[in-house]
């Protein structure tokens, strides 16, 4: 059955998932600007690019999975194919 409204647990969850990304941006970019200093301190090979890369990656997923792939993203997608 299709859900339009969200009840006061739910919007909750889904307050904390977008909180959650944001954390995580966040320590991201804390932690590689870190990275990044200690890098260019020490000079040589610039090896910082591979952590910004990988948890780049992880960044990407996460953000799909709150934003586009969230728990009310089958409902979405039943009501835009219903609209049909």
């Amino acid at each position: 059955m299709l859900r339009i409204n969200m009840d006061d647990k739910e919007a909750k969850e889904r307050v904390a998932e977008i909180k959650g990304f944001y954390m995580h941006l966040v320590v991201y970019v804390v932690i590689n600007l870190f990275l990044f200093w200690v890098n260019k301190s020490q000079g040589g090979y610039i090896w910082f690019y591979w952590s910004l890369f990988g948890w780049g990656i992880g960044i990407v997923l996460h953000a799909v999975s709150v934003f586009l792939l969230g728990k009310d993203w089958e409902e979405r997608k039943v009501k835009k194919i219903t609209r049909r």
